[in-house]
């Protein structure tokens, strides 16, 4: 299946602009991941949203809460969040070019691969991309992907260019107070030689192809093993969404009969106040 892109606009440098497509880097698929079963009945383990004392709630019942004191929340509707956010912007603007490794590690997160969009983009693409080579240079600038503006370095990448997301100063933690009690003392000369001996002796270039995750390597091999053995425990399961056994049934059971109380009770009184019958509810969507 061909890849999808997540993005689409322009890189702009001053009054030149290139449309572009922007791609995940990294496959999400290349780990393994397993789902829990309960074993004594071969069903999926679910993950509900359950009030205290309540039971499984309607996602329509639930705010978002944002804690400004201990156990003390503000409650603000998901269609506040929703109208603050900003409209998905199709232009990714370089407004400044620093040196490459002028960045420190710790503030990248997230690479993209970027894309011309058609054969016109190509040439000012291939311009943007040797320029970033032969100046040493990253193109710094923020894009906004669903509806949250990143802070992007854009650089050049094998025959492409690569866009990787940036987290703000204000994201890191300090680093000082947890190294503060590393002494900042002259070490053994010996020592450091030998180090520094070694280091050089190991040195080289980069190669990515050279190291394997040994331990995905042994899980595929053990699913393989078990795959191929008749006797391997198996389990086939319909899964529902039946409410769970247990005391969330009960929760849920009160829970429903006070919504049911609380309906009837505003149905009435809106019927005795209009003289007709109500319309019954809606329930949102999830």
């Amino acid at each position: 299946m061909a890849a999808r892109p997540i993005w689409k606009g322009q890189i702009r440098l001053s009054l030149v602009s290139i449309p572009v497509e922007m791609y995940s880097a990294t496959r999400s698929g290349a780990r393994i991941s397993f789902r829990q079963i309960h074993e004594p009945t071969g069903k999926p383990v679910r993950y509900q949203k359950i009030v205290q004392g309540v039971g499984p709630v309607d996602a329509d019942e639930i705010m978002k809460g944002f804690e400004y004191e201990k156990d003390k929340y503000l409650l603000i509707d998901p269609d506040e969040v929703d109208e603050i956010k900003l409209e998905t912007k199709k232009t990714l603007e370089l407004v400044q070019f620093v040196d490459a490794c002028e960045i420190p590690p710790i503030y990248f997160d997230k690479p993209y691969y970027l894309t011309p969009s058609d054969e016109l983009a190509e040439d000012a693409y291939r311009v943007v991309r040797d320029a970033l080579r032969e100046t040493k240079m990253v193109g710094i600038g923020q894009v906004t992907l669903r509806g949250k503006e990143y802070l992007a370095a854009v650089k050049p990448c094998g025959d492409g260019l690569l866009l990787e997301t940036l987290h703000y100063e204000d994201e890191l933690r300090d680093a000082e107070p947890l190294f503060s009690s590393v002494e900042d003392a002259a070490v053994d000369q010996d020592l450091l030689d030998v180090a520094t001996s070694l280091i050089e002796r190991k040195s080289g270039p980069f190669d990515a192809s050279a190291y394997k995750d040994n331990y995905s390597d042994a899980l595929r091999a053990l699913i393989k093993k078990k795959t191929s053995n008749k006797s391997s425990k198996r389990v086939e399961t319909d899964e529902d969404n039946s409410a769970p056994a247990g005391d969330n049934v009960v929760d849920l059971m009160a829970a429903l009969k006070q919504s049911l109380e609380k309906a009837d009770g505003a149905k009435k009184a809106k019927t005795a106040k209009s003289g007709k019958a109500a319309a019954p509810r809606r329930k949102k969507s999830a």
